[in-house]
């Protein structure tokens, strides 16, 4: 898939006011500070389309961006993490849950988890939630470049061997760097792919 326009339309807490659920639509979220704003503007080749922050916890709307004129990326706030009230959180979650539950147009979520980490509980069951939820998902495991493609395998394996405890089978997962690139032309070629068989 060749990206030709990446345009930013619109943020919302409130899901009636998303835009009509008309076009494909691809959800990413995952931990705070996994990367997940670098990898969407990674995948779209437009620097600072999706806001980066150091700050955990950055992204606290759903955020919706319109690519090819044909498709919706929407970035969903982190999980975990972030330097905000227990209240917010909670109403964060809220939003998030009822988002992804309801949202007819959603073909996948994409789940990022960092690479360079052991699985982490918070993962384990955020993917058991969406399972449970009969959501279809996909693994992005990020910042490949910052360590060993040893070691990112050895961390995998773990992540999937957990994951298989609850499921029978383990969804697709991508290796990814924002930094090289890896893993774009996988995730875009999957999203396409899903694109065609979209029911308009």
């Amino acid at each position: 898939m060749i990206i030709k326009s990446a345009e930013f339309q619109c943020s919302n807490t409130r899901t009636d006011k998303l835009p009509a659920p008309v076009l494909p639509e691809y959800a990413f979220i995952g931990r705070s500070n996994v990367g997940k704003s670098s990898l969407i503007n990674m995948l779209v080749q437009k620097k600072g389309l999706a806001k980066t922050s150091q700050t955990p916890g950055k992204t606290q709307l759903i955020n919706h961006f319109l690519i090819n004129e044909n498709w919706q990326l929407v970035d969903l706030p982190g999980y975990g993490y972030a330097r905000t009230s227990k209240s917010n959180r909670g109403e964060w979650q809220k939003f998030i849950s009822f988002y992804l539950r309801n949202r007819e147009n959603l073909q996948c979520v994409f789940v990022l988890i960092d690479s360079r980490l052991e699985p982490q509980k918070i993962d384990i069951e955020f993917c058991s939630w969406l399972g449970e939820n009969g959501l279809p998902f996909q693994l992005i495991f990020t910042k490949a470049d910052k360590q060993s493609a040893v070691k990112t395998d050895q961390n995998i394996a773990k992540f999937r061997k957990m994951l298989l405890t609850i499921f029978e089978e383990v969804p697709a997962h991508y290796i990814t760097s924002a930094e090289t690139q890896q893993g774009r032309d996988e995730i875009l070629n999957f999203i396409d792919e899903l694109n065609k068989s979209f029911a308009r």
